[in-house]
């Protein structure tokens, strides 16, 4: 995991796509799958966690949207606040 996130904050764009992230992302998130039940859980997990580890000081979603294309205010917020997962799970 810390590999991942220093090859995320070593990335010198500031807007990012999921799939321009390195294979290694993927491969760990794909670990995570069987607990989302939807395809937006996925992509939503995938957005935010890429946020959380990405070059950005602050960590509010308004600042993910904005440093990740493709996610949106409205679908991230929906998977940290509506979507059911267990964060001991994670």
């Amino acid at each position: 995991m810390l590999l991942l996130k220093s090859i995320l904050r070593s990335l010198s764009i500031k807007e990012i796509t999921l799939e321009a992230l390195p294979p290694c992302f993927e491969k760990w998130c794909v670990e995570f799958d069987d607990l989302w039940q939807t395809k937006g859980q996925k992509k939503g997990f995938r957005y935010y966690l890429a946020g959380l580890l990405g070059e950005s000081k602050r960590k509010n979603i308004s600042q993910i949207t904005d440093n990740i294309v493709g996610s949106s205010y409205h679908n991230i917020h929906h998977f940290i606040s509506e979507s059911k997962w267990s964060v001991e799970k994670i």
